[in-house]
C-alpha cells in the first residue's frame, strides 16, 4: 500500500524517476526540472504551511511539516524556451 505523502508516495517517487513536469498557475503553464531542494528552507515551508493550514488540527499540522515531509521538498525550474 502507498500513502498521498512522503517518500513513498506514487507522485513523488513518479518525480524521482522522471525530475520533470509541468505546473500551471493563474492559466499559465510551465515546463519544469525537479531538483532537491536545500534543506535549509524547510523551515521557511513549514512557515508557510502552518500559516496556510493553520487551522486544521495539530496531528495534520505536524505530519506536514515533518522531517518525512520535509524530504520531499523539490525545487522547481523553468525549462527551455526565452520565457522560461
Amino acid at each position: 500500500m502507498t500513502t498521498s505523502y512522503g517518500p513513498g508516495s506514487d507522485w513523488f517517487r513518479g518525480t524521482r524517476a522522471r525530475r520533470e513536469g509541468r505546473i500551471e498557475a493563474d492559466g499559465v503553464q510551465k515546463d519544469v526540472t525537479l531538483t532537491d531542494a536545500d534543506g535549509e528552507i524547510n523551515s521557511e515551508v513549514d512557515a508557510a504551511y502552518r500559516t496556510k493550514y493553520g487551522r486544521y488540527s495539530a496531528n495534520t499540522i505536524a505530519r506536514i511539516t515533518s522531517p518525512v515531509a520535509g524530504s520531499t521538498t523539490m525545487r522547481l525550474v523553468p525549462r527551455g524556451g526565452a520565457d522560461a
